[in-house]
């Protein structure tokens, strides 16, 4: 289910709902809508897939150069 990959994600990454919501599906009431039940459809779903693949790998792209640097 999409909604337990957000809270997941909203929990490792310690981020509010809203600003996911802004930055995902730019409806900072996304998350609430979710879990009140909302079902998004599949296109949606893919793109928040796809946000949260790409801002881990990006994450982790900027903390692997940040570590090359400190040395």
């Amino acid at each position: 289910m999409l909604i337990r990959s957000i809270e997941k994600f909203l929990r490792t990454h310690e981020m509010p709902p809203t600003k996911f919501g802004r930055l995902a599906a730019h409806d900072p009431r996304f998350v609430l809508d979710l879990r009140m039940g909302r079902e998004p459809r599949s296109g949606t779903e893919a793109r928040i897939r796809g946000f949260m693949m790409g801002f881990e790998a990006g994450r982790g792209e900027a903390l692997s150069q940040e570590a090359t640097h400190v040395g």
